[in-house]
This record gives structure tokens, sequence and C-alpha cells, in this order.
């Protein structure tokens, strides 16, 4: 059976929406976390068809105090080089970024909440054409296109909010994969970090999940079918 492997750095940001589709594609799904022993060997016994990394609280070049990021982006550099393929989701993004050369830095400000994307005109031609409804982000970090990537998506906060490398690397700084049925456990685990926010409130988030996150949850699962049928092709 086809591998699936995800890694996750907090309990609450999973695959979402996204593990329906890999289940139904026959993939067989797991999780390796972060912090837990040693997570490049834990990936790569598995021989994963597919590894998503998952987004996070932590930055991307934080590895003297998280030195399982230096394993990370080990393992994501090896990926890339033999052109394996990896689905990076916000920090995923960011590690994405930061293992093929690029500058990863704070952002002019931190993006929290649903909005929308605009596609660049290679992202209105990609997998992710479908994404026109707003999507959530959750982010305060962002990032300089990585030298030969295609840049999909920006926002006015952050320009780089999707780029593909070729065929089998793609990174997404905004959540598609998020369900509208998990975002209780987001707003408790990124309390402290809502209240830091201007603007943003929990009571917001809580309504604008109602709003827009069943759109997003069938729009997401088109974009990664579409995107797993080019990237596993």
């Amino acid at each position: 059976m086809t591998e699936a492997v995800a890694i996750r750095h907090v309990a609450f940001e999973d695959l979402g929406s996204f593990a329906q589709v890999l289940l139904e594609r026959g993939m067989n799904v797991s999780y390796v976390d972060a912090g837990k022993g040693r997570l490049r060997s834990r990936v790569e016994r598995r021989s994963p068809r597919l590894l998503v990394v998952l987004g996070g609280p932590v930055g991307a070049l934080d590895t003297d105090a998280y030195p399982f990021l230096e394993e990370e982006l080990a393992l994501i550099r090896a990926r890339l080089s033999r052109a394996e393929p990896v689905l990076g989701i916000c920090l995923g993004a960011q590690l994405i970024a930061a293992a093929l050369g690029a500058k990863v830095y704070p952002a002019e400000a931190k993006e929290i909440g649903w909005g929308p994307v605009e596609l660049s005109e290679e992202g209105a031609g990609s997998p992710l054409a479908g994404l026109t409804s707003p999507v959530l982000h959750w982010h305060g970090d962002t990032f300089d296109l990585p030298t030969g990537a295609t840049h999909l998506a920006s926002t006015p906060v952050c320009t780089n909010q999707a780029f593909a490398v070729g065929r089998t690397a793609l990174g997404l700084q905004f959540h598609v994969e998020v369900l509208g049925s998990a975002i209780e456990s987001w707003l408790i685990g990124h309390a402290h970090e809502i209240g830091q926010a201007p603007g943003v409130s929990v009571e917001g988030i809580r309504a604008d999940t109602h709003r827009y996150a069943g759109q997003l949850e069938s729009r997401s699962r088109t974009f990664l079918d579409r995107w797993l049928d080019e990237a596993l092709a």
C-alpha cells in the first residue's frame, strides 16, 4: 500500500480534510509527531510516497531552540533533491522555502483569520484554481520565493502565499486543510496568539468558520486530488 506520512507539530493541526482524500486514493496515512525521537529516521523507515509537512507555532529557523528542525530540513532537502512529492502547509511551506535556501523572516503583520488569496496567472492554471473562497490564515512569518520556484498566490500582507517547485513540491502559507468541526481546538491552542493580535477575536474567527469552512472543505478536496494526480504521476 502507498504510504503517506504527515509530520505533525501540534496535535490539533492535522491533515483535516486531506485525510479522507488520501484514504480514498488507497493510501495508508500516518503521522510522525515532531519532538518525539529521531524525526528523519522515523519518517524514512516508512518510505513514504508522499510527505506532508503540517503547520505549527515554532519558526522554521528556530533550530537552536528546537533541534528537530535540523532533521526536518535535512529530510525535506533530501526529498526535494530526488523530486519526491512533498506538500508543506504554513510552517511546512516555510521549511520547504528554507530548505531551498530562501530567507524566512517575520512578516510586517500577523495574518490570523479567514480571508482570500490572489492567484497569480500560474496559480490560476494550477490545482489551486478552485480556491476562490476565503481560506484560513494563521502565520506571523513569511519567506522569499525560492530560486527556481513558481509563484502561485499572494495577499497584501504576504507576497508569497503559495509556490511550486516542479510538479512534486508545493508550499502553501495558508490553511486549506482545516475542518470547521476542528476550529475550537485551534481557538484553544492559539488562545494567547489571538489575544495578542489586534482586531482578531475568538468570536470573529468562529463566525467566519461557520460562514466559510463548508465550502472550503469541498474545494480543498478537489484541489488535493488535482495536485496528487500531478505529483504522483
